[in-house]
């Protein structure tokens, strides 16, 4: 009795092995939906299976990993620009568990997916102008991600992440923003390059006004400094040799006078000079310079006495 029972559930295990259909893989990250006479029988997991041949049959195999679907979604800004909003959407089912809810409740979830991203997009897109929805990018993707994660949670779809991988306006709008950013940038260098050259310029003047005061300051403490020693000089003169101050000073005058002809005639840059002609124009010249070096001791003699004052 015993044998007879092995020897029938070892036949039916061969019918069961042999027969074609009988037997069936299950891929990694996968699980088959399994259907006796069209309705739900059970889900299968990874691993070899079997089935009752004719009765049993794999209704669908759901993958458990990740699927991206690309979108390209045309919309309307609220400055009235069309741009292609691309996006890329990442969703999968997350148990086995979830497998019948995927492959009973909906039938193509691209598409139900593609229905949503659209309406959500297209109505967040329009209240933006075109730069805004650069910036606000991320957040356009993820108030996709969180109304996309309401609905397909029903479905047995988790939704993964929603990215906007880029933004494409038309092409001739694009160069428009293209060349007002390169005119702003223009300008910009403008600006900066004026500035610096105005930076230059009052720097310029400001040293030449400097340059100018110490060599006014240089020019006036030589000439003190000449007529301090012609004072001097004639002093000394005076006290050696007993002779009067005019007489002293004629003499200073017609040196230096006759030291300027000898600088002049030396020069090779002088070509023409002009000389008295007259007798009395010697005397005069030296008349008029004497005036002035009298004048000059007394304003540096009165210039000492405020110093000194101070």
């Amino acid at each position: 009795m015993i044998a007879g029972i092995v020897v029938g559930c070892l036949v039916l295990f061969g019918l069961v092995i042999f027969v074609p259909g009988s037997v069936y893989i299950i891929e990694q990250q996968t699980v088959g939906v399994i259907e006796r006479f069209g309705k739900y029988k059970r889900t299968a997991g990874p691993g070899i299976h079997t089935k009752w041949p004719f009765v049993d049959h794999i209704a669908k195999r759901v993958s458990l990993r990740i699927n991206q679907l690309d979108l390209d979604i045309e919309s309307k800004t609220k400055d009235n620009v069309f741009a292609v909003i691309k996006l890329a959407i990442q969703y999968l089912v997350p148990s086995p568990e979830k497998a019948f809810d995927a492959y009973y409740k909906l039938v193509e979830p691209h598409k139900q997916i593609e229905a949503w991203v659209y309406d959500t997009v297209r109505a967040t897109v329009p209240t933006l102008i075109l730069d805004d929805v650069f910036e606000k990018k991320d957040a356009i993707a993820e108030n996709a991600e969180k109304h996309l994660k309401e609905k397909m949670e029903l479905y047995g779809y988790e939704i993964v992440r929603v990215l906007v991988n880029d933004i494409q306006p038309d092409a001739k709008v694009k160069s428009a923003m293209n060349e007002i950013n390169e005119q702003a940038r223009l300008r910009v260098a403008a600006e900066n390059k004026g500035e610096a050259a105005k930076i230059l310029v009052i720097k310029a003047a400001e040293a030449q006004a400097e340059s100018k005061r110490l060599q006014g300051e240089g020019i006036a403490n030589q000439r003190k400094a000449i007529v301090k020693g012609f004072q001097e000089a004639i002093v000394d003169f005076k006290t050696a040799t007993g002779v009067s101050e005019r007489e002293v000073t004629d003499f200073v005058v017609l040196t230096q006078y006759f030291d300027t002809l000898k600088e002049l005639g030396t020069d090779a840059r002088s070509k023409v000079v002009f000389m008295p002609s007259n007798p009395g124009a010697v005397g005069e010249f030296r008349d008029g310079i004497r005036g002035a070096f009298l004048q000059a001791i007394e304003a540096t003699h009165q210039t000492d006495v405020i110093e000194e004052k101070k």
